[in-house]
């Protein structure tokens, strides 16, 4: 069991575009996903399970996958 205050184990960086970065952080928190970065440093995820890593994919997929390639992809899923 963790201390309460202390920063989880780091099991990911993520390098997302300075712009994306807060958007991604606010949505990875929706989903309770744990994440956390400090000022001028990359944003850091907390993947403890494969589902945490296919959502942490798709919600980088959304920031960074161009319109067309994101409308290939939903075609695909159906």
């Amino acid at each position: 069991m963790k201390p309460l205050g202390c920063e989880p184990e780091v099991r990911e960086i993520v390098e997302v575009k300075w712009a994306d970065r807060w958007q991604v952080y606010q949505r990875l928190q929706e989903l309770e996903i744990s994440c956390w970065c400090d000022a001028g440093q990359p944003l850091k995820v907390e993947i403890a399970d494969p589902t945490t890593a296919v959502q942490l994919s798709s919600v980088l997929k959304q920031f960074t996958a161009s319109r067309q390639d994101l409308v290939g992809w939903l075609k695909q899923c159906w």
